[in-house]
């Protein structure tokens, strides 16, 4: 039985987002820290006829994961899943595990993937469980305005105040909660829209930070300024120390580590609060860059990093070309 508060979540990210059926076979890679949310999404899939097969980390491996495993994958090759759902935490190093993971899942066998990295009750509860048919036509509407743009600036009353250019040969991603065609994957809760920048210049103060970061620090109160030159870091400032050691290193680990990879613009307009899961607050109205892997197979960037860490500008005052299309976080079209 699933449980009550996790029913509308899981119900959405089954039969809506993924659209699974009775003909699918779908294969759950999960770990014991969200076992019971991952048990919910089974149960569900299993209510619709599809096949399911689950596969759990810390029966196979020690954490942090940071290789794919061989023998993994040759169990979903095996397998042969037409969709697929990641149900975990993110701990420190395994992008090394998840991006392999994506790769053979999403792009080499073209199945359909919800990505829940980070999810937790408290998500279930609120971005998992919106209106997904707003998040749909608000996030197709953005995308279709933000994917000519030439020029997109960028401030909050944090500090962030950035300008981003874009070419026409990279392509915007409308992350619009469905993922209904073969090969279509993205994080759940979902709202946003996304590509690989040309350039970047200006200044970022990110409240919240991706990868491992927010499991740690949650909501950066100061934020971290960070200074963007050219498409790349120019420096990182923080009163937290410790913080500031971690984000450089993280930064200088590859030499592309420190390149903008992602600019995006969160559509899920159900969401009404920052709450510290960054799988969620980059949905929220608003901005947020990563540094590192430009998700090439999906933008057709010419370059790729083994590492990928977003930086949250939420409440955002967003400008594309002149047209001001969001105003502290607010939709204006």
């Amino acid at each position: 039985m699933i449980r009550s508060d996790l029913a509308a979540g899981t119900r959405n990210a089954v039969r809506v987002c993924l659209n699974i059926g009775p003909d699918d076979r779908v294969f759950i890679i999960r770990d014991r820290p969200r076992m019971e949310i991952a048990e919910a999404i089974e149960e569900e899939v299993r209510s619709t006829g599809a096949t399911v097969k689950a596969w759990t980390m810390e029966d196979h491996m020690s954490r942090p994961a940071t290789s794919f495993p061989r023998e993994l994958g040759e169990e979903i090759h095996r397998f042969k899943p037409t969709a697929s759902f990641y149900v975990g935490t993110g701990q420190p190093g395994e992008l090394g595990f998840r991006k392999p993971m994506l790769t053979l899942l999403a792009d080499d066998l073209r199945c359909r993937h919800g990505h829940m990295i980070g999810i937790d009750d408290e998500l279930m509860r609120d971005g998992m469980a919106g209106d997904y048919q707003e998040i749909y036509r608000v996030t197709q509407k953005i995308y279709d305005i933000a994917r000519h743009a030439g020029t997109i600036a960028v401030q909050t009353s944090l500090g962030t105040d950035l300008v981003a250019t874009f070419s026409p040969n990279l392509k915007w991603i409308p992350s619009d909660g469905r993922f209904w065609e073969q090969g279509r994957w993205g994080n759940l809760p979902e709202g946003e829209t996304f590509t690989c920048p040309q350039s970047v210049d200006g200044v970022l103060a990110a409240e919240e930070l991706g990868d491992w970061f927010a499991e740690k620090y949650r909501v950066l109160s100061p934020p971290v300024r960070i200074v963007i030159k050219g498409g790349r870091v120019a420096s990182v400032e923080t009163p937290n120390e410790q913080l500031g050691a971690e984000f450089r290193a993280y930064l200088a680990q590859h030499p592309c580590s420190n390149r903008v990879g992602e600019f995006a613009i969160g559509t899920n307009v159900g969401l009404t609060r920052i709450v510290g899961n960054f799988l969620q607050d980059e949905k929220f109205p608003g901005v947020h860059i990563a540094f590192g892997d430009p998700y090439a197979f999906e933008t057709k960037a010419d370059w790729e990093c083994p590492s990928h860490v977003d930086a949250l500008a939420s409440h955002a005052t967003v400008t594309v070309d002149g047209r001001k299309i969001m105003e502290n976080g607010r939709f204006l079209v």
